[in-house]
């Protein structure tokens, strides 16, 4: 994560080598690569330096920080748009089952990033408003993603 400090982001490492991810978590997204469980492992936060992009860590997966937007955010609004709509709803909660928000950005609408945890297991897609079930891939991997962020970074 040098290169997220060196362009600027608020990155806090984390003072313990475990993450103690909540239950709801762990039993929701199954198989989460390695290299997203190891940066868990090591990052607390890391925060572009206008805060309108972030990453989504271990305190925003337990509910135990206080920010303005839960980690599950846009499959909330997703549900709300779907209100009355049972199947839709279904619909929308199957995939986010699938589909773990990593990253997410207030810069220009509502975006995220997710990893994949269909038959595409691990590549990272992202989605914005106001269909965030429509994504697209942007890399195979989370390493791959990573490397995709340090060039695309201003």
């Amino acid at each position: 994560m040098t290169w997220a400090g060196e362009k600027g982001w608020d990155i806090m490492s984390k003072s313990g080598s475990q993450s103690h991810l909540n239950s709801s978590v762990t039993s929701r997204y199954k198989g989460l690569p390695d290299e997203y469980l190891e940066f868990l492992n090591v990052v607390e936060k890391c925060v572009a330096p206008d805060e309108q992009t972030w990453f989504i860590c271990e305190a925003e997966f337990n509910n135990s920080t206080e920010t303005a937007f839960q980690c599950n955010e846009f499959e909330m609004l997703s549900l709300e748009a779907a209100e009355g709509d049972s199947i839709w709803q279904s619909d929308i909660t199957a995939w986010w089952d699938h589909h773990l928000p990593i990253v997410m950005s207030v810069e220009d609408g509502y975006s995220f990033y997710a990893i994949d945890l269909t038959t595409d297991r691990g590549a990272i897609v992202r989605g914005c408003e106001p269909e965030f079930e429509e994504v697209e891939k942007v890399s195979d991997s989370f390493g791959e993603f990573l490397a995709w962020m340090m060039s695309n970074s201003d």
